[in-house]
């Protein structure tokens, strides 16, 4: 369920599209928060949901991984009760205008991981994927056939591989690749909405718009004393603010801000995005969208709305 947007607004300029987006996807008690973050300024959101969190532990050898044991998941597996809570939730938030893409399934990285994965092997793992949503142990919370994008694991992956499988599915956009504050462009024939460059508010400093990249630039991914969770929540916050007066600065591209269901660093992360989301989405250029939504509206009015030019 997509909203509609104008090329322009009564300045001339496109909207300002946020796109929160949140790897993994699994836990209840962060789902309501999000859910909850989002009615409030009535944003909406893109989860990209992992098979595993939707597929039983004693059916875990129907999951032949590439260069693994059948049954493998550097995620673990869920149980009967934990499905189907998640599938009603998935139900629910689909209902109110979410986004449900792929993570993928196992989670593997590094050297032993989705790295060396061809195209033909990329295939077998969303086919993977469609099957444990059309089959787990609860009725399928959402047509597989309806996820139109993917963001791999650890960010990894033979561009050119998996985007093949991508295409040959149907999916519209990748939400992989690092990039930069621009206006999207699309890839081996799929829109390629990146992760974004910036720079560490008071650091010089560039990190990804994504949770983990802040963590681990902030402090090497290590939990420090929760005094410093105010002072490292305000630095985040300040990095969010100048992204987007940087977008504001040069025409409005959209800004992606990536993140997993967490309470890193003693919730520094999510706290931080749950202020900038409501103080930025009711803020009057600003459209707080999912992947999905972008991609119908570039797909309308072209890149900087170019192609329906003017205000409404």
């Amino acid at each position: 369920m997509t909203r509609t947007f104008p090329a322009g607004l009564k300045d001339g300029k496109p909207p300002l599209f946020v796109v929160v987006s949140f790897d993994g996807a699994g836990d209840l008690a962060l789902w309501s928060r999000w859910r909850a973050v989002a009615k409030q300024v009535d944003a909406r959101m893109t989860f990209f949901l992992s098979g595993p969190y939707l597929y039983p532990w004693s059916r875990r050898d129907d999951y032949k991984p590439p260069y693994q044991k059948p049954g493998s998941s550097d995620i673990g597996w869920s149980d009967t009760a934990s499905i189907q809570g998640r599938s009603a939730v998935l139900r629910q938030a689909i209902a109110e205008g979410h986004e449900i893409g792929t993570h993928a399934n196992g989670h593997f990285c590094g050297k032993n991981g989705v790295g060396r994965w061809t195209a033909a092997q990329w295939t077998a793992e969303l086919q993977s994927f469609d099957q444990m949503v059309r089959t787990g142990p609860s009725q399928a919370p959402f047509d597989p056939a309806t996820v139109q994008g993917m963001r791999t694991p650890c960010l990894e992956g033979d561009r050119s591989a998996y985007r093949q499988a991508m295409v040959q599915r149907g999916m519209l956009y990748d939400a992989t690749e690092p990039g930069y504050i621009a206006w999207p462009k699309k890839s081996d024939g799929l829109w390629d909405f990146p992760l974004q460059s910036v720079e560490l508010a008071g650091t010089g400093r560039n990190t990804l718009t994504m949770d983990y990249n802040l963590w681990f630039t902030q402090t090497g991914a290590r939990t420090v004393p929760v005094a410093q969770a105010p002072a490292l929540k305000a630095q985040v916050l300040a990095t969010y603010r100048q992204a987007l007066a940087r977008s504001r600065a040069n025409g409005n591209p959209p800004l992606f801000l990536g993140n997993h269901f967490n309470r890193w660093n003693n919730s520094v992360y999510s706290d931080a995005l749950t202020t900038f989301v409501e103080e930025t989405c009711t803020q009057p250029d600003v459209r707080c969208v999912s992947n999905i939504e972008l991609v119908s509206w570039l797909n309308t009015y072209g890149v900087n709305g170019q192609s329906r030019p003017g205000g409404q």
